[in-house]
């Protein structure tokens, strides 16, 4: 692989792991690999703000992350790349799923 092209691939996992680097959007992540999932789920499910976690889903959305869809007043997300999904599931098994390591 020539460096330009180390580089650029490089930069994507940078940008991935930089949006991974939250626990908030960890949370929101594990929640939307069971499927899609609707703002005011995620707010009752994850405690958080309605604008707290408009901020986060904004910034998993900009890294394609995240994928939103709107019917009528309600807006669901879901995990928008599934060249991620892998990653995220091994991290659910590890973090979400299984009791916390001692």
């Amino acid at each position: 692989m020539d460096p330009a092209e180390l580089e650029a691939r490089a930069a994507y996992a940078e940008a991935f792991l930089r949006s991974l680097a939250s626990r908030h959007r960890l949370m929101i992540l594990c929640s939307l690999l069971e499927g899609e999932v609707p703002v005011g789920e995620l707010v009752r499910r994850l405690g958080l703000s309605q604008s707290n976690l408009s901020q986060h889903l904004a910034k998993l959305r900009e890294e394609g992350l995240v994928a939103p869809r709107r019917d009528g007043t309600v807006i669901f997300y879901r995990i928008g790349s599934d060249r991620v999904r892998p990653i995220l599931t091994e991290l659910y098994r590890l973090f979400c799923a299984a009791p916390r390591p001692e």
